[in-house]
């Protein structure tokens, strides 16, 4: 009887049980974003490719989750659903704070932050032939509010708190994601909707290439006084020419993104995250347009209200870019 097939299975086995710890040790770190035509998507997808550029070094494999946005992906970090999300300059305060859509639920006070991403402006969108020049024409007419759970919807809901309006003003006042917004558009079935994105976006880019339409302007009394009162809120300016027939600047205000977690992820992991992002910078900002004029220094304190998670902390101590 031959003891070579014996000897060859005996191998097989210690093989297999001395790789066992090496696959048990590699971690999975799912990033929550927003609808696939946003930035946050395309963002997310930035972070998780250097990061799984590195994974032989730190056994980290990251992935990326459309999801409802800002506040879902706050309260899904919140259940343990997901390692990292972005989020709204605005909802993580609020969050932070337990106001407005945090009210019921009260203060997260787990939550961490990681660093802030690109600016988001306010982003108006009207129909070609709907005849609005200024926000207030949307009176009486068919508007998309933005789906609940995202940070689009809470922070159109502050702006028409501050301006008086109810979601009754609109004729119809609809709750499609952003990734159903911009062919609601040009198929006449909405006259405009309220986005928060970082440009330029393939979301806008869409409905004014394919139906003409217009940016409005965010201005007056309202927003003056959101931008005096908030924090979070800064005003920005669409540059003219950006989009297809839209040649003249469009003046708005709106949040920073950034990127959060809890206080319970571990921090080797989030230290993985922010050094991938951080020792490939150039290649990052090279992932997609929005992120192009991102300056490090700003990103560790600009738009961030929670208390700065210990591994990210880590390395910003590391480079000397935080006391």
């Amino acid at each position: 009887m031959s003891i070579r097939p014996l000897a060859s299975a005996a191998a097989l086995l210690a093989a297999a049980l001395s790789s066992a710890p090496a696959a048990a040790q590699q971690k999975f770190v799912t990033i929550g974003t927003g609808g696939v035509t946003g930035v946050y998507y395309a963002a997310g997808g930035a972070i998780c490719r250097l990061v799984n550029k590195d994974r032989a070094k730190h056994g980290i494999r990251c992935s990326v989750e459309s999801t409802g946005g800002s506040v879902f992906n706050v309260n899904t970090i919140k259940a343990g659903e997901l390692d990292l999300g972005f989020t709204q300059s605005d909802v993580q305060y609020n969050a932070v704070k337990g106001l407005a859509q945090f009210k019921d639920g009260g203060a997260y006070g787990d939550l961490r932050a990681v660093f802030s991403v690109h600016p988001e402006p306010f982003t108006v969108l009207a129909r070609k032939e709907a005849n609005v020049k200024t926000f207030a024409d949307f009176k009486g007419k068919r508007f998309n509010v933005g789906n609940p759970g995202s940070g689009t919807r809470a922070s159109m809901e502050e702006l028409l708190a501050a301006m008086g309006w109810k979601l009754g003003d609109f004729s119809l006042a609809s709750e499609l994601k952003a990734d159903e917004h911009g062919p609601a558009l040009c198929d006449g079935k909405i006259d405009g909707f309220f986005y928060g994105v970082g440009h330029p976006s393939a979301n806008i880019q869409d409905p004014t290439t394919s139906c003409g339409a217009r940016l409005v302007s965010l201005t007056g009394s309202a927003v003056d006084k959101l931008v005096a009162d908030k924090p979070y809120y800064a005003r920005a300016t669409i540059p003219g020419g950006l989009y297809p027939n839209n040649p003249e600047p469009t003046q708005t205000y709106g949040v920073l993104a950034t990127v959060v977690t809890s206080s319970k992820a571990p921090a080797d992991q989030v230290y993985a995250v922010v050094k991938a992002v951080f020792d490939n910078f150039d290649e990052f900002k090279k992932l997609h347009p929005a992120l192009v004029n991102l300056k490090p220094e700003s990103m560790v304190k600009d738009g961030l209200s929670a208390p700065m998670h210990e591994g990210a902390l880590r390395y910003y101590k590391e480079k000397g870019w935080v006391n």
